[in-house]
């Protein structure tokens, strides 16, 4: 009955469970384990010919709500709520990959993920080529009788570059590999990449699907069969579940998600419409200038929250800029009800070599802002503010 749900019922209901007690709310399961009514019935749910939980770190009924809404939304058969959104990443890679095998990547993405590629993952003997994301040719020339996965987030943080996910998706099923997708910036109110021929779906949950600061988690979401094969196993034995507390904040989340994220994005077309007057580097594929809009516009039903643009004047009129402000918060968060200016040159890339971070177009004068649920015009005289005080 759930699959027939529109998506907003989904996002309140879909997946409850409810005790004898009858409660309203999800219940809140902080237990390490479960017991059983007879050392038979233990032995049968360890063999998996019971139903039922047996440790949190395997499965938890606060977790397994969260997991089963997450997965009738993303249009997946499973999903496994990590702790943290790179212990998903990091599990939707290394669950499935062993020494010899090949992964590409687009090199447009968080600092994390491209450090899981350039450094982590090539520690294992697994080899990675990083590729232009929006090059489809680049994608194809890459691939090697050993690739298993592509991997990609789109739009990417904090460029807002965007990729090709049915044409990535075409490449990697010619090659027999795996596509993952990094959907973070997205949310799945504004784009499912199941639909366009992704084969695993990642976010980081701490972002929109919290939405208010309070909690981290992430989650993979994939088939049944790439679960028990891969994904299952991993995360039994690594231990890298989300709490249950956690898993109860986020299913909250997500009954207004929905909600805060297009109220979000009509705040955020709204600003980058007053910044780019200011700013011709301002960046959103709302604006008649982003070099994307056909391919945001036939992969995504809107924009999103998130606004990149670039000062002249570099790390210090950047600074400049970030410590005027009144409202908005320097933080390196985003997805939040409360809107956010990032310094990525700084902070959330500052990782990658001063090199790879200008051939992402991460400049020291670039600004990535997550924009929340202030007033509209609040906001934007609070950047107008800024900029000037920065002397745009």
């Amino acid at each position: 009955m759930t699959s027939k749900w529109a998506r907003q019922t989904q996002m309140v209901r879909a997946g409850t469970m409810r005790s004898d007690f009858g409660e309203m709310a999800e219940s809140l399961f902080l237990t390490s384990g479960f017991t059983y009514e007879t050392a038979e019935s233990a032995e049968a749910r360890f063999d998996g010919r019971e139903e039922g939980f047996t440790y949190s770190r395997q499965t938890n009924p606060t977790v397994a709500m969260f997991e089963e809404r997450m997965a009738l939304l993303e249009g997946t058969e499973v999903g496994r709520a990590t702790g943290t959104g790179m212990a998903a990443m990091t599990a939707a890679l290394l669950c499935q990959l062993k020494a010899g095998d090949h992964v590409i990547g687009a090199r447009a993405a968080f600092g994390s993920c491209r450090w899981l590629l350039d450094t982590l993952l090539p520690r294992y003997g697994i080899a990675t080529t990083v590729v232009d994301g929006t090059d489809i040719s680049a994608w194809s020339a890459a691939v090697r009788p050993e690739t298993k996965v592509l991997f990609l987030e789109t739009p990417a943080n904090p460029t807002l570059e965007m990729v090709d996910i049915a044409a990535v998706a075409a490449v990697a099923k010619k090659a027999g590999a795996r596509l993952v997708v990094d959907n973070v910036f997205a949310t799945p109110v504004l784009q499912r990449p199941v639909d366009l021929g992704a084969d695993i779906v990642c976010y980081s949950t701490t972002k929109h699907i919290d939405g208010q600061g309070r909690c981290l988690g992430g989650i993979v979401l994939c088939d049944k069969a790439f679960d028990e094969e891969f994904l299952y196993p991993y995360y039994r034995h690594t231990g890298c579940a989300m709490a249950p507390f956690n898993a109860w904040v986020m299913l909250k989340g997500l009954e207004t998600m929905e909600l805060r994220v297009n109220a979000m994005v009509d705040n955020t077309e709204y600003v980058a419409a007053a910044l780019a007057k200011l700013l011709p580097s301002t960046r959103h594929p709302s604006l008649p200038s982003f070099p994307q809009k056909e391919l945001a516009a036939r992969q995504m039903t809107r924009g999103g929250t998130m606004i990149a643009f670039e000062l002249a004047g570099g790390r210090d009129q950047a600074f400049k800029f970030l410590n005027a402000l009144e409202i908005i918060d320097i933080s390196n968060n985003l997805g939040d009800s409360r809107s956010i200016a990032t310094h990525p040159w700084s902070t959330t890339h500052k990782a990658l070599a001063e090199a790879s971070r200008l051939e992402l177009g991460i400049t020291p004068g670039l600004i990535r802002l997550s924009v929340g649920l202030e007033d509209k015009d609040d906001l934007a005289r609070d950047l107008t503010a800024a900029l000037r005080a920065a002397g745009v």
